[in-house]
């Protein structure tokens, strides 16, 4: 799918809502773990129940793998049915596959020839090896992995590098007494996720490469879009980690909109009985209406 075709979805359904499908076997409905099949009739039933407000699905693979054999079956079945559903659906593996070159040509492979995604989610660290093989599928994408919505994503995610430090008085400054780096209050470096945008955006383009930026940084979105103005990010952490779509759209959207907003939890755990496909429905209609609010005609 190229950019511009996944815009154009975006303005037909005026939403640019992508729903996460992280079927957990202990948190699905009763009436379902007994099946055969059990994370993909749960999720055959939310992807019914919500299609026609999401522009996108991004199943999280841990969530199968935990399953082992029958669990990756069950992967494989729900990105099926999502073919078939709807040939317009963005559909993106949240695999955070990140390895050596000869490796993630492997990793390519099972996810765009082996599963017809159209994404996988990739942690940059090890270099540009690791994200190029995914760039040679006509088509395809790249998520990148740059400020993630996590706790601890300050760990690294932030860290100033040494090589874009400012000049200060005294570097001493910038370790503690047993020698350790630690941050100040105020960055005083480039930091490391925008290190890891400028130069993977020369990787790639705006056809196969988005970035991740979660939405528990709405501040952040708006620093991003300056040196990333045209890219689309895919930005978790709405609803239950405390983002919203409003501060998104505020801080992230483009032109051409530049956004899938993926919420997963408050939606496939919106209900929890018999009922829990119309739940989800309630909620991605009420997310994808507020969505809509800041599309342009």
């Amino acid at each position: 799918m190229t950019y511009l075709e996944l815009y154009n979805n975006i303005i037909k359904k005026r939403s640019f809502l992508c729903v996460g499908l992280d079927p957990d076997s202990a948190q699905i409905p009763d009436q379902l773990k007994n099946l055969e099949f059990p994370l993909f009739e749960f999720n055959k039933r939310i992807i019914d129940a919500t299609a026609m407000y999401a522009v996108a699905y991004k199943p999280n693979t841990a969530f199968y793998e935990a399953e082992g054999a029958v669990g990756w079956r069950q992967l494989e079945m729900t990105v099926d049915y999502l073919r078939k559903k709807d040939q317009s659906l963005f559909v993106i593996a949240d695999a955070k596959r990140g390895d050596i070159g000869n490796s993630s040509e492997k990793y390519a492979k099972a996810f765009f020839e082996k599963m017809d995604f159209d994404a996988v989610t990739l942690s940059p660290y090890m270099g540009k090896d690791s994200i190029m093989p995914f760039l040679q599928y006509s088509g395809k994408w790249a998520a990148v992995l740059a400020l993630t919505s996590n706790v601890s994503a300050d760990d690294f995610e932030t860290l100033p590098l040494l090589g874009h430090i400012q000049m200060l008085d005294d570097l001493s400054a910038m370790y503690d007494s047993e020698g350790f780096f630690y941050s100040t209050t105020e960055t005083v470096g480039f930091p490391l996720f925008k290190s890891v945008i400028e130069k993977s955006m020369r990787w790639g383009n705006i056809n196969n490469i988005m970035y991740v930026v979660g939405a528990t940084r709405p501040q952040k979105l708006a620093e991003i879009r300056i040196f990333c103005p045209n890219h689309f990010f895919l930005v978790p952490g709405v609803g239950s980690q405390g983002g919203t779509i409003a501060e998104v759209a505020k801080y992230g959207m483009n032109k051409n909109c530049g956004l899938l907003v993926n919420i997963s939890r408050d939606i496939i755990y919106a209900g929890k009985g018999k009922d829990f496909a119309d739940a989800a429905a309630s909620k991605a209609a009420e997310a994808a209406k507020e969505m809509s609010l800041f599309l342009k005609d």
